[in-house]
This record gives C-alpha cells, sequence and structure tokens, in this order.
C-alpha cells in the first residue's frame, strides 16, 4: 500500500516521460493510436488494459525515451537459462563494469559481490537459490529472479510488464512494495485490479490502442476497471 495520499508526492515533479499524439504499430497493424501522457517523477503508474490493448507497445515507447535511467521487468522474464540466478542478477550492472570484471565475476564470483546480490535476492525470497540454474526454477522463482535483476540495477524508473503475473496475491504485493521501495518513479503494466488500486498513485487504461481512462487510484473503485479485463476483443 503507498504511504500518504497517492499521488502527492508527484504532482511537482520533473516530467521524466512525455508522450504527444504517439501512435505505433507493427506489421501494418496499428497497436497505439493518439496517445497524450505525462509521467513525473515520483508517480507509480499502473497501466492496464485487455490483453493486446497495447500495454507493451506503450513500455517500449517509454523506454526509448530515457533507456540509461531505466530497470526493466520484461514480460518474459528475459532470463539467461544456463546461468546460476546469481549471475542472471548481476547482469543488472554488466554495462557498469568492465569487460574483465564481468568475465571473471562469471567464473569467480567475488566476495563483495555475492554480498550484495544475497542481500537483494532476499528481498524477493530467494537467497536459498542463488546458484541453482535459473532455467530449473518455477515460473514464480523466475518471475522474482528478474524483479532482482531489476533491484540490483537500481536505476531510478522501472518499467515492469506483468512483472507479477506469476504470484498469488500476497506475494505480488510484496514484490510491488519492494520494487517501490527501491525506484523513484514505477511504470507497471498489471492485469490484477486489486493490486494495481493498492500499490499505485494513478491509473492508466488502454483499450484496443487508445487511452481511456487515465486518473488517480484514489478516484476508482475495482468496478470502474473490471470491464476492461473480459478478454481480447
Amino acid at each position: 500500500m503507498l504511504d500518504g495520499p497517492p499521488g502527492d508526492t508527484a504532482a511537482n515533479g520533473e516530467i521524466v516521460f512525455k508522450l504527444s499524439g504517439a501512435s505505433a504499430g507493427y506489421d501494418g497493424r496499428t497497436v497505439l493510436s493518439d496517445i497524450d501522457l505525462e509521467i513525473r517523477t515520483g508517480e507509480r503508474v499502473a497501466l492496464m488494459g485487455r490483453s493486446g490493448a497495447g500495454k507493451s507497445t506503450l513500455l517500449g515507447l517509454l523506454h526509448a525515451q530515457r533507456p540509461g535511467d531505466i530497470a526493466l521487468v520484461p514480460q518474459a522474464t528475459a532470463l539467461v537459462r544456463p546461468l546460476s540466478v546469481f549471475h542472471n542478477v548481476y547482469m543488472g550492472r554488466l554495462d557498469r563494469h568492465s569487460t574483465y570484471r564481468n568475465l571473471k565475476t562469471l567464473f569467480l564470483p567475488g566476495s563483495g559481490e555475492i554480498a550484495e546480490i544475497s542481500a537483494v535476492l532476499t528481498r524477493v525470497g530467494l537467497a536459498e537459490k542463488m546458484f541453482a540454474q535459473a532455467g530449473a526454477l518455477s515460473g514464480g522463482q523466475q518471475q522474482r529472479t528478474s524483479v532482482a535483476r531489476a533491484l540490483y540495477n537500481g536505476r531510478p524508473i522501472l518499467l515492469g510488464d506483468e512483472v507479477v503475473s506469476a504470484l498469488d496475491n500476497v506475494q505480488g504485493g510484496e514484490i510491488l512494495g519492494q520494487l517501490a521501495s527501491a525506484h523513484e518513479t514505477l511504470v507497471l503494466a498489471l492485469h490484477d485490479v486489486e493490486l494495481a488500486l493498492a500499490h499505485s498513485s494513478r491509473i492508466v487504461v488502454l483499450e484496443q490502442g487508445r487511452k481511456i481512462i487515465d486518473q488517480p487510484s484514489s478516484s476508482l473503485r475495482p468496478s470502474d476497471l473490471t470491464t476492461f479485463f473480459g478478454g481480447p476483443k
């Protein structure tokens, strides 16, 4: 649950994302149409809509604006399955270390990295799996490994695509709380109405590629949102 009234801390924040009349499509098919959107520092935005509504595409447009400031949790987790959980989490900072250090860590991790990553994995309940092969984990454990990689990345903005879809509501709420505590600004595609209302300051709903709701979470009820989750049209 958010601390304090949703949205108050972000009202005068810096604009970190801005889209004006944005559209996008693939293979001749329009996915997003005429999207106007501003997101400010400190906001926690839940992006919602049916499957195929354009949520992942919108996250991609936002990522393209400030890739160097973003920690990303992709929908498919994007883990290197033959490598350990440790190494998959370490990849969150690959671009901040030399090639030599990264290669050394692949074969002989240092005590500093082990301690840091152990602490991050403890936050997502996976400390005992640190040297397990990522591909041998359950779907929920793989999802938490992807979240741990974003936490270890530590950049101020978090973009996530269905980051807790493989977890129950209790685990999902705990993970969303961890992400909120580690990143200044969150934009998360979510399908669970209860979690979205509890862990966001603002909800944006897409329907057939268009923005149809953009309101503070505090002004919405579950019944305002559940109508948009009856499956793809």
